[in-house]
C-alpha cells in the first residue's frame, strides 16, 4: 500500500511538472503579449511593465524562475488583475465552478441510475431504444454545443430561462443541463450494461425462482451490484465536469474559474493561464 502511495505521487509529480513544462513554452509560441490591446501603451509603458513581471528576460529565464517559485507553492501575481495573485483568483473563482459542478453531477447520478436501470429491464423495447438515442447524443455532442442549444431555445427563442449569471436559482438549469448532459449519457449507459450483466446473473434467477417479486430483487440485489461500476467512475466523471466547464461557464458569463480560465488566454496573462492549468491538471490527476 505505501509503494503504491509514493508511486502515485511520484507519478502525480511528473505529471504536473510536464503540463507546467508544456504550457509555459506553448504560451509563448502564441502572437500577442499582455500589454497589447486597441489603444496599445507607448514602448517605454510596456517596456516598462515587462521590466516589472520579469518578461523582458530570455524564455529559459523566465521558466526557471517561474518554476522556482512553483516549488515554494507561489503561482506569481496576474498581470491584467491589477494587485491580485492568482491563487487568491482561483481562491475566489473556484467554489463558484465547484457549486455548479457539484449540481450537475448530482443531477446526472439522479437521471443517469434510474434510467439506465429501467432501460436494461426494458430491453429492446422502444423506452430502451430512446434511451440509447439519448445516451449516443449525449456522448457524441461536445458540451459547448448541448450549451448553445439549450441557450437559443430556452433563452432567446422561448425566453423561459435566463442565459447568463448565477443570481437565482433559475440562472442554474441550463449551464448545469449543458454540463450534466455528457455524464448523465455515461452513467446510463454504464448503469443499463452493468444491470443487464447483473439480472443474468445466477442469484437473480434463484431469487426469481424462489417468488422474490422483481421490485424486491431489482432493489435489493440486483442494484447494489450494477451500480458498483458507476461508483468508481464518479471520480473521473466529477473532473470533466469541473474541467468541462470552462466553455459553459463563459457562454453563460459565469464568475468561475473557467470562465476567468478562457479570459487569461485571450488576455495573454501568463501567470494565470499556468497557475489555473496546473490546478486543474492536479484536480484531474487526483480524480483518476
Amino acid at each position: 500500500m505505501g509503494a503504491y502511495i509514493i508511486k502515485r505521487i511520484a507519478i502525480g509529480i511528473v505529471t504536473l511538472f510536464l503540463v507546467a513544462t508544456i504550457t509555459f513554452f506553448l504560451m509563448y509560441l502564441v502572437p500577442g503579449g499582455p500589454f497589447l490591446s486597441e489603444k496599445a501603451p507607448s514602448k517605454q509603458t510596456i517596456e516598462a511593465l515587462e521590466k516589472k513581471y520579469g518578461l523582458d528576460q530570455p524564455v529559459y529565464i523566465q521558466y526557471i524562475n517561474y518554476m522556482k517559485g512553483l516549488l515554494k507553492l507561489d503561482l506569481g501575481p496576474s498581470l491584467k488583475m491589477r494587485g491580485r495573485d492568482v491563487a487568491e483568483v482561483i481562491k475566489t473563482r473556484f467554489p463558484v465552478s465547484a457549486k455548479l459542478g457539484g449540481i450537475a453531477m448530482l443531477l446526472a447520478i439522479c437521471i443517469g441510475i434510474p434510467m439506465g436501470t429501467f432501460s436494461a429491464i426494458n430491453r429492446g423495447k422502444w423506452f430502451d431504444s430512446i434511451v440509447m438515442i439519448i445516451c449516443t447524443l449525449g456522448i457524441a455532442v461536445p458540451g459547448f454545443v448541448v450549451a448553445t442549444v439549450l441557450m437559443y431555445f430556452f433563452g432567446v427563442t422561448l425566453h423561459l430561462l435566463p442565459t447568463y449569471g448565477l443570481s437565482s436559482p433559475a440562472h442554474y438549469i441550463l449551464p448545469v443541463t449543458a454540463l450534466a448532459f455528457y455524464p448523465t449519457a455515461y452513467i446510463s449507459r454504464l448503469m443499463r450494461s452493468s444491470m443487464l450483466d447483473v439480472l443474468g446473473q445466477d442469484y437473480m434467477r434463484t431469487a426469481k425462482a424462489k417468488g422474490l417479486s422483481q421490485f424486491k430483487s431489482l432493489f435489493k440485489h440486483a442494484l447494489r451490484n450494477a451500480v458498483l461500476p458507476i461508483i468508481t467512475y464518479l471520480g473521473p466523471a466529477l473532473a470533466y465536469i469541473l474541467t468541462g466547464s470552462l466553455v459553459v461557464e463563459k457562454i453563460f458569463t459565469i464568475p468561475g474559474l473557467g470562465r476567468q480560465f478562457v479570459g487569461s488566454i485571450t488576455d495573454r496573462d501568463y501567470p494565470l493561464i499556468m497557475g489555473t492549468t496546473i490546478f486543474l491538471a492536479f484536480l484531474e490527476y487526483r480524480n483518476l
